[in-house]
């Protein structure tokens, strides 16, 4: 790569040079001032919210960075798709270190705070560039800088042994998951003599690729980034995981995390294996590998094991645990349509699920700070002792569902859409019926909250009002876009119109 590519690119890479600038920034901080440690959450907000500009600024563009293989193939895509889950990203960033800021569990490691916030900048540097990357090694190179981080963060209260047990059970499915997409990749390099996604979609066209080789390597490559996304049967380490980890980095896995890693699959799908798109906005695969019977398959298996499962959780982490991989089934289920619309419906998804699903978790560490407890027995009668609280739950749980008038309803009536119009009956049934599923064990801890009463007098206590103000951040967008869903519709239709991939 010469020196003129490598300058003219640098200019449309400017959120990720702005999140590494501020990592290096919360480093020296953290260094030089290690006695006070306050100024850090701030300091990574200020820099969420510059990066947050920089990426505004890059929808409407639609463009290959770092070209090395030709003007039309390099290592990155800067374009409206990719700038969509980069806001999502940053957005859950900054939510979720509004919530550090009050986390009874992340207070108590204030020594290393510092580590804290470097990881989380670290985290969302890799999740960038896998919204970009159209290049297998580099899709590589950010997941590895995604899960090292995410590896630490999930065992960062060293004084709990369930932190240390989530950590060490994350780390070793995340090495076998990365080492089974090495390999797969090594194939595909092998078969086609490049890791670049555009060229790969030129071999296949011209040598007419075909045979099980393929079709193993690319399975394999799938099962690295259904890691990352939890679906079955990639899930395993999912619910001991969020089950275990800091109720912040919790909640930050289960939206950034899975944003970053939808991106990165529908860019996967989308420049290596379509040929072309027809006028209604159908993909026309190339004659390679069926991914839609593949993925259909793995996202009724997802959901179905998702919903199931959270019917018998007593741990309401470890049930949105399994509400998170469901969710990743509707979410697979939207991109298996192979088309614009499933891309419209997985973008509407992701911008409504981004607000209900961390303020789910936003209420449960509130609650878990004052009782000590995530047990959903103990949230019995919790309700009238902090009514806030128990009704921002409620409306978070009822989005969840996907009950109007909440953003979750209109997020799954998309899905539904685009599945009824590719003629997908049988799969919008089966996606129908999980809904229905799901409803028990959301509306159990709304039992619990208002309709079971405790033996012994439930204690009142009292919201901060910065929590208060962080809650109703939070809660308006769910109720706003379940009633005005217009704006969220244009910005996923234009997110994806002018994109070439």
């Amino acid at each position: 790569m010469n020196l003129e590519i490598l300058t003219s690119s640098l200019q449309y890479i400017k959120p990720e040079i702005a999140v590494s600038v501020f990592l290096v920034v919360i480093v020296l901080s953290d260094l030089i001032f290690h006695k006070n440690k306050k100024p850090l959450p701030f300091l990574s907000i200020i820099g969420l919210l510059i990066t947050g500009y920089f990426v505004i600024q890059q929808f409407g563009m639609n463009m290959h960075v770092f070209n090395v293989a030709g003007p039309d193939s390099g290592l990155l895509s800067v374009d409206s798709f990719g700038a969509f889950f980069k806001l999502v990203v940053v957005l859950a960033s900054i939510f979720v270190i509004l919530f550090s800021i009050t986390s009874n569990e992340i207070i108590q490691s204030e020594e290393r705070h510092g580590e804290y916030y470097a990881l989380i900048m670290g985290m969302i540097l890799g999740m960038f560039l896998l919204s970009s990357a159209s290049d297998l090694i580099l899709i590589y190179l950010s997941i590895e800088l995604l899960s090292l981080s995410s590896y630490v963060l999930a065992g960062f209260v060293k004084t709990s042994k369930r932190d240390s047990e989530a950590s060490l059970k994350y780390v070793i499915y995340g090495g076998v998951a990365s080492g089974i997409m090495l390999f797969g990749i090594s194939i595909i390099y092998g078969l086609t003599g490049t890791t670049n996604l555009h060229v790969i979609n030129n071999v296949i066209q011209l040598q007419h690729l075909s045979g099980f080789t393929f079709i193993f390597a690319g399975i394999l490559v799938l099962g690295g980034i259904g890691f990352k996304i939890s679906i079955a049967p990639f899930h395993f380490w999912t619910p001991d995981v969020y089950e275990g980890a800091p109720i912040t980095i919790t909640a930050y896995l289960s939206v950034a995390s899975k944003a970053a890693g939808f991106a990165l699959l529908i860019r996967f799908l989308k420049i290596a294996f379509v040929d072309t798109v027809t006028s209604e906005g159908s993909w026309v695969l190339l004659n390679v590998i069926d991914w839609q019977r593949i993925l259909v398959v793995l996202a009724i298996l997802t959901m179905t094991l998702g919903n199931f499962a959270a019917l018998w959780q007593d741990n309401i982490k470890r049930m949105l645990a399994y509400s998170s991989i469901a969710h990743a089934g509707y979410l697979l289920l939207a991109v298996a349509v192979l088309s614009n619309e499933g891309l419209v419906a997985v973008l509407v998804y992701f911008s409504a699920y981004l607000f209900m699903n961390l303020g789910a978790f936003f209420v449960v560490m509130l609650i878990a700070n004052k009782i000590g407890s995530e047990d959903i027995d103990d949230y019995k009668g919790l309700g009238s002792s902090t009514s806030y609280l128990g009704i921002a739950l409620a409306i978070f749980l009822l989005a969840l569902a996907g009950l109007p008038p909440t953003a979750g309803f209109i997020a799954k009536l998309y899905i539904f859409i685009a599945l009824v119009d590719a003629n997908m009956i049988v799969a919008a049934i089966i996606t129908l019926l999980n809904t229905v599923v799901a409803y028990y064990y959301y509306v159990r801890i709304l039992k619990n909250l208002y309709l079971v009463s405790k033996e012994t007098t439930v204690e009142k206590f009292e919201v901060s009002f910065g929590n208060v103000v962080v809650l109703a951040l939070l809660v308006i967008p769910v109720l706003f876009f379940g009633i005005y869903f217009t704006p969220l519709v244009n910005l996923a239709k234009s997110s994806i119109a002018l994109v070439g991939f």
